[in-house]
């Protein structure tokens, strides 16, 4: 295989001849055997951010031309070689070259590793638009050039915010799908009668449409929640340097690049009124992944629950969609395969939720080193619950089936029914009715005419769905 030479201050390395990648990220590959992959989000997020800067680069270059306080431009990198940088992490933004992203996801070095495979890229696809051979440094150097005015400390922390925005904005959305298909059920089985439970034990009477009135309210917390997180994730430290200072980058610069990547995203990212605050306290990924945990909490809830309602244990009143067959030794099994990658994504939510906090708080001084990690836990987050909302609406919640009558019959025989009467016959004969019907296992109807503690007319009335599910009673109600 042809190759290339390149070097730096450590010495020098053969390059296949016409990889994108460099000595800086074979380097890092090297110390870095790691296989997790770098997530493609924050490497197309990586070339808007360049984008931004190599366009802020040129409005300076012209603006000072204006002004006539360059006599010419010897001193600034050549207009046709900013266009081809810009082009050229346009097309990272894109996703192309992503096979020469050769960085995996965990390392070390606060992230100069993920900065520098995006530069070496950038500055051999601008070579190659300009006719020259990968790793023609003396025309557009990585460093030089594709670097110019930034740092990994600012441009790596801010392409991480622009691809959490990203994903916060699909998870929005589909939170409230995943609301939405809840409340349908909510809405189409608010009077099916059901048994609530406690302790995993038969309780009080209670309906489907309230039990999933309780996934309905939590996600709506959870869609509100996560609407809040921009909040914290659109201030950015860009143009703030290595810790903060701006050392050697042009006021200008700093003014204006976050301007231009409002006007790249789409979004209201605002430059830090504090840079070296953005730069080393990572705290907001820690809040807003309080968030993504809670949510995946409330999905492991509603998950696990309708598992457990569907289950063979419980009597099948509900029914979930038959998707995969359960078994390579048992004919015609087929699993809750659903719910269970809901619980399996929560649980990984939660791991994560303790990586980044017990990461966040190891910056030490003026940065900290372990962003690479940190960034990858909270996408990874992002990208599970967005897969979890997904196959929840689309395979569970809107093809789930609920058999009322077979339900209401279930309640009729079990004796938590009779806690609807307490008001009307007191504890100690509501008890002596559920005695009757668990010792003879009969409906609630036929255990009363056995022991005639209330007239059946009272009785029917009280345990109508009606009656059942209204909040509280009246007085009125209990009165024969």
């Amino acid at each position: 295989m042809p190759t290339r030479t390149e070097n730096d201050y450590l010495g020098s390395m053969q390059i296949p001849a016409n990889a994108l990648y460099g000595i800086h990220s074979v380097r890092a590959k090297e110390n870095f055997p790691d296989t997790t992959p770098f997530h493609v989000e924050w490497y197309q997020a990586m070339g808007l951010v360049k984008q931004a800067c190599y366009t802020t680069y040129a409005e300076m270059v012209q603006a000072l031309r204006d002004e006539k306080l360059i006599a010419d431009s010897k001193s600034f990198i050549p207009n046709k070689v900013i266009d081809a940088l810009i082009v050229a992490a346009g097309q990272v933004h894109e996703g192309k070259y992503y096979d020469n992203f050769i960085i995996p996801a965990i390392q070390g070095g606060a992230g100069t590793s993920i900065n520098m495979n995006v530069n070496e890229i950038i500055a051999n696809a601008a070579l190659i638009q300009l006719g020259h051979k990968p790793g023609d440094y003396s025309i557009i150097d990585p460093i030089e050039q594709a670097n110019i005015y930034q740092s990994t400390n600012d441009t790596v922390p801010t392409a991480l915010r622009v691809a959490v925005v990203r994903l916060l904005t699909q998870l929005e959305e589909l939170i409230n799908n995943t609301r939405q298909a809840v409340e349908n059920i909510e809405k189409a089985h608010r009077n099916s009668l059901r048994i609530g439970y406690t302790q995993l034990q038969a309780a009080v009477p209670s309906s489907y449409g309230q039990l999933f009135s309780t996934y309905s309210e939590a996600l709506s917390r959870d869609w509100w929640r996560v609407s809040k997180c921009f909040e914290r994730i659109k201030v950015v430290n860009l143009g703030g340097g290595a810790i903060g200072t701006a050392v050697g980058t042009p006021r200008y610069f700093v003014m204006e690049v976050v301007k231009h990547l409002q006007q790249l995203t789409g979004f209201p990212f605002t430059r830090s009124e504090n840079l070296n605050d953005a730069t080393v306290n990572l705290d907001s990924f820690v809040e807003v992944h309080a968030i993504l945990k809670a949510h995946a909490v409330n999905i492991e809830k509603m998950a696990s629950d309708i598992r457990l309602l569907a289950s063979d244990i419980t009597g099948n009143a509900i029914s979930i969609p038959k998707r995969q067959v359960g078994s390579s030794i048992m004919p015609g099994k087929v699993n809750p395969v659903i719910p269970e990658f809901a619980v399996s994504i929560a649980h990984r939510v939660y791991t994560n939720d303790i990586l980044i906090s017990n990461l966040a708080g190891q910056g030490t001084l003026d940065l900290n080193a372990y962003l690479p990690t940190i960034g990858h836990a909270i996408i990874d987050s992002l990208k599970l619950l967005i897969a979890a909302n997904q196959t929840l609406a689309r395979h569970l919640l809107n093809e789930i089936e609920i058999d009322p009558e077979k339900s209401a019959s279930q309640l009729m025989f079990n004796p938590s029914i009779t806690t609807a009467l307490l008001p009307a016959i007191g504890f100690n004969k509501a008890a002596m009715l559920a005695k009757e019907m668990r010792s003879k296992k009969i409906d609630i109807v036929t255990a009363n005419k056995n022991l005639n503690l209330i007239t059946e007319k009272k009785l029917l009335e009280l345990i109508k769905p009606n009656n059942l599910l209204k909040l509280g009673f009246s007085f009125r109600d209990i009165i024969d």
